[in-house]
């Protein structure tokens, strides 16, 4: 593991003006570009990069700077820009924007706070780490507890860095990552930090499964034990149904033992309308996978947070894929639970699909039905 030194390699670098990235949501991410060779006209389209120009192509290297201090953000740019070799540097604010550019750009290095809004660092690490693998991941924090910088380093960071050492250690450190070897400042020598690959804790096995009921009754029977069992182990459930489904679990979950007034004003029980979701995420008759996993890594974060206990998880009912296939889009259905797939890689949920097929006229083609199989880590039919 590299320790703190010196060294760099002088290079100008200028920020151009109005030249920006452009996300869904119609904010804008400064770019720039050292050498003028010229601009990416960025528009994202289900996930990808429409272009013109030839400035990322001809870019070695691209760095996400995420902080929402601007001026100290600033800063970590300038010194990148002044002493390295960088074509393109991205900046942005808070976590969530840091999630979504990571998978749109898959850059090189991000430089990350933890203290960020909408999503803190820890979180947003844990879910680039998921998307970009390959992208090296340097903590730039105020945080200096040991517990912090192992949590840092569990999610998926390659280095750890922080704010009042920026200057002796900055550029030390980003060196050191780029060689592919790890960085903590001195100030934390001696501590043996292991990262999420060497990391010796135990793994949980994790579900998302598909259910096809012949009738309600069925439905709601299952989705009851499933959504009971994760309350009364003190997890959090997230319900994402048709009206009368969630309105006919409210009284079987109290059956089943549960007090859950005090589960919703706990935050440990989420319901919401599946029609409501998709409309949230769905773009032109297909899933957006950014605005999939901002919609419900936002929400999975919000009851993980109210769970109680160490090994709580998020159990999450949805048959908006039900919805989608009703409808006659079985290849959205089918995107939708590859997508859901990536939730379950990310975060601590077992997820359960439903599939009401007496609802649905012709029932479910055989090829429909063995790629929604293919989709899960278990099928039952009841």
């Amino acid at each position: 593991m590299a320790q703190s030194g010196s060294g760099s390699h002088p290079r100008n670098c200028a920020f151009l003006g109005n030249r920006t990235l452009r996300l869904r949501n119609d904010r804008t991410i400064p770019l720039c570009d050292p050498f003028m060779f010229g601009f990416w006209n960025f528009s994202v389209v289900s996930g990808l990069l429409d272009h013109e120009g030839d400035c990322l192509a001809k870019s070695s290297m691209r760095v996400l700077v995420v902080d929402d201090f601007e001026p100290f953000r600033r800063l970590l740019c300038s010194t990148l820009q002044d002493k390295l070799e960088l074509q393109t540097i991205v900046e942005a604010s808070d976590g969530l924007d840091a999630v979504e550019l990571a998978q749109i750009l898959h850059p090189e290095l991000i430089l990350l706070d933890i203290g960020l809004p909408n999503l803190d660092g820890i979180e947003a690490a844990r879910r680039i780490h998921e998307l970009a693998p390959r992208t090296k991941i340097l903590f730039v924090s105020q945080e200096h507890s040991v517990e912090v910088v192992q949590a840092a380093f569990n999610a998926g960071a390659s280095g750890y860095v922080v704010k009042v050492e920026v200057g002796t250690e900055l550029l030390t450190a980003v060196e050191a990552i780029l060689r592919g070897e790890r960085f903590v400042g001195s100030r934390f020598a001696g501590h043996g930090f292991t990262v999420a690959s060497d990391a010796r804790t135990p793994a949980i096995a994790r579900r998302h499964e598909a259910g096809f009921y012949s009738d309600d009754q069925r439905l709601l029977d299952d989705v009851t034990q499933f959504i009971g069992t994760a309350l009364k182990a003190g997890s959090a459930a997230i319900v994402v149904a048709t009206e009368s489904h969630r309105e006919g679990l409210l009284p079987r979950l109290q059956a089943y033992g549960l007090d859950i007034a005090a589960a919703i004003e706990q935050g440990r029980y989420i319901s919401l309308d599946a029609a409501d979701a998709l409309s949230t995420f769905m773009v032109n008759g297909m899933p957006d996978p950014v605005r999939f996993l901002k919609f419900f890594g936002n929400r999975i974060a919000t009851a993980t947070e109210a769970a109680k206990g160490k090994q709580a998880r998020v159990a999450v009912f949805g048959e908006g894929v039900h919805l989608l296939w009703a409808q006659g889009k079985a290849e959205a259905a089918i995107q939708v639970e590859e997508l859901g797939n990536q939730l379950v890689k990310t975060y601590d949920v077992d997820i359960l699909c439903g599939y009401s097929v007496s609802s649905v006229h012709g029932g479910i083609d055989s090829q429909t039905f063995q790629r929604i199989c293919a989709a899960h880590s278990a099928v039952h039919s009841r």
